[in-house]
């Protein structure tokens, strides 16, 4: 598989970036990721896989677009509200970047097609926000040993870490277990800075980006936790559990 002309004019930037080159904007042509959700993290980090030339993109969401998405979810505008997210994003994302495939599932991921799915692809992104479906990821990354790009938020702060990597910790390495429900509220039910979901959507895509070209030190084994108010970023180790 080669760049087009008009492929290599579009990354241009990337083809001239010394660890990267042609060789690295095939990579991402050839590579394969399956976004979880198309909400405030799966917004930028589409965008950003997508300018970056990532060949196929899944995208699986059955939410509907709603007013109060507006204020984080920036594929989406009034025009939308009332449709799937996923088929908006990527008719949206298209517009950026037409030598994507794009494929869209308007449905709601389960354990009847997790597997299926996971399997045509080769890196996972959870862009989720809820417990249950974030466990439900997890466990199918690593039955179909696909690595995962984990990202979550939480009012003024936000997580970033990658499971499954060559080997690497899992996601019930770090969570063992999920806590009870309603233990966690929501940011429908406590808010979250506008702004923070596209810091962590670009740090999801950055390392989707790291694996796809083999470049610098992947987040695996390693958890970074940003606060917005204070722009501290940390960086915690953990490690595989035996069980898993």
């Amino acid at each position: 598989m080669e760049l087009s002309a008009e492929e290599q004019k579009q990354y241009s930037r990337h083809i001239i970036l010394e660890k990267i080159g042609l060789s690295g904007q095939l990579k991402l042509k050839n590579a394969k990721v399956l976004v979880i959700g198309a909400g405030g993290l799966s917004c930028p980090l589409l965008q950003y896989i997508s300018a970056a030339g990532v060949g196929t993109i899944g995208i699986i969401d059955d939410d509907l677009v709603e007013q109060s998405n507006l204020q984080r979810q920036i594929l989406y505008t009034h025009n939308d509200i009332g449709k799937n997210k996923a088929e908006v994003a990527a008719n949206r994302l298209k517009q950026l970047n037409p030598y994507v495939t794009y494929k869209v599932y308007p449905e709601r991921l389960d354990r009847e097609n997790a597997i299926r799915l996971f399997n045509e692809y080769d890196i996972i992104a959870d862009g989720t926000d809820n417990f249950p479906t974030r466990y439900l990821v997890s466990d199918t990354s690593v039955i179909t040993k696909k690595p995962l790009v984990f990202g979550s938020i939480f009012k003024f702060e936000g997580q970033v870490s990658v499971f499954n990597y060559k080997g690497s910790p899992s996601y019930r390495c770090l969570f063992p277990s999920p806590p009870k429900p309603d233990a966690v509220p929501n940011c429908s039910e406590i808010g979250v800075l506008g702004v923070l979901p596209g810091i962590i959507g670009a740090l999801q895509a950055n390392e989707v980006i790291k694996i796809i070209c083999e470049l610098g030190d992947v987040l695996s084994a390693k958890l970074l936790m940003f606060d917005a108010l204070s722009m501290k970023q940390l960086i915690y180790s953990y490690e595989k559990k035996s069980q898993h």
